[in-house]
């Protein structure tokens, strides 16, 4: 085993994902008497057993596949497509414009495509398989078909690989642990999924507050909400964000105030992000949003307010569609898979008094 194998062999076991592939390509029949390497079809056709191609389906393809959390790659020797007379120019996967490069590793050659996620059904990724425990991908590289006058054959080459990714689950308590955080268990396309809203100190987001907090009016509050389980997978989009002056989310009884509508802004005071120009914590594009705006407290007693969020996830294919536009006037409607949405409630969050000054009389 190469040095590049054995590197693939222990990302794969790293980052506990498996990948699979098979290999199609034709031999000749007369040569065909190994049927470990070599099919025959009805002693018409001969195609090469996966793994396998040449004459007498005798070479074997080296590929690898590596599937990460937000990508998947393959690598396959340039020697097997060298063998079909195949270029690198005619490789590439279902959707062409999705096309292999040339890569040189540790002195050997490959062809490779790298698919991001968000590409992943741009570039023709077959539905995705599911069950209660596992999400399957499922990529086709192939080369161009052959042209035969005026008709077209299969392609020469057909590689299907695929990418098998586990979920963590966790059951909810009958009674739950109470922490001051808001926590709900979502259930998407048979994926359980865990959800968390809480409120930091400062901007930096390192300390959250451990009981309810009591913030000055004017200081910015920051909250993040973030998918727990299972980490960088699905991206978040916090559709609405208000204030009540109670736990319930849609009492009417007493006052409110909206904080984001439609995934945007609605209070002038309220930003998304990290306090800086990385994108970290924008809404729709990742597992975390952090938004920030400022104390404030009711005309009205009681003062202090919950917080309320209703929160959206979406899948890696969803892409761009969970990143809301927020420059135009009117916001465009998305159809949503109730599924995957859900209500997060958080506080009191309570007004700092300020110290009022003592006066002292001497007599």
């Amino acid at each position: 085993m190469t040095h590049y194998q054995k590197s693939k062999v222990f990302l794969h076991l790293a980052t506990l994902l498996c990948a699979v592939g098979s290999i199609s390509g034709e031999c000749e029949i007369s040569q065909c008497s190994d049927p470990s390497t070599c099919v025959l079809s009805q002693r018409r056709t001969c195609k090469c057993a996966v793994g396998y191609f040449g004459d007498l389906c005798d070479q074997v393809a080296t590929m690898n596949v590596t599937c990460g959390k937000d990508f998947i790659s393959i690598l396959v020797d340039e020697e097997f497509f060298k063998y079909y007379n195949v270029g690198i120019e005619a490789v590439h996967l279902t959707n062409a414009s999705c096309h292999a490069h040339r890569e040189e590793i540790s002195g050997s050659t490959y062809f490779t495509v790298h698919t991001p996620m968000d590409q992943y059904t741009a570039c023709g990724g077959k539905p995705l398989e599911k069950n209660i425990t596992h999400i399957v991908y499922s990529l086709t590289l192939m080369s161009d078909p052959p042209i035969y006058g005026n008709i077209v054959r299969d392609p020469v080459v057909q590689i299907e690989y695929k990418c098998i990714y586990p979920y963590i689950r966790r059951l909810s308590l009958a009674f739950p642990i109470i922490s001051f955080s808001s926590e709900r268990m979502f259930k998407v396309k048979e994926v359980d999924a865990k959800v968390e809203m809480s409120l930091f100190k400062d901007h930096t987001y390192t300390e959250a507050f451990t009981s309810a907090p009591t913030i000055k009016l004017g200081d910015q509050i920051y909250v993040q909400i973030q998918v727990t389980e299972p980490e960088d997978f699905f991206h978040l989009k916090v559709n609405e964000c208000w204030a009540t002056q109670t736990p319930k989310a849609n009492d009417k009884s007493g006052f409110s105030h909206t904080l984001l509508v439609n995934g945007c802004t609605n209070d002038k005071t309220t930003s998304f992000g990290n306090g800086t120009a990385h994108p970290e914590g924008r809404n729709g594009e990742g597992s975390t949003v952090r938004y920030s705006f400022d104390m404030f407290r009711f005309v009205y007693e009681p003062h202090s307010f919950y917080l309320h969020c209703a929160v959206h996830l979406c899948t890696p294919e969803d892409g761009k569609s969970c990143i809301p536009e927020c420059k135009t006037v009117s916001k465009r409607e998305v159809v949503m898979d109730e599924q995957a949405q859900g209500l997060l409630s958080y506080g009191p969050i309570r007004r700092e008094l300020p110290v009022r000054p003592t006066i002292s009389m001497f007599m």
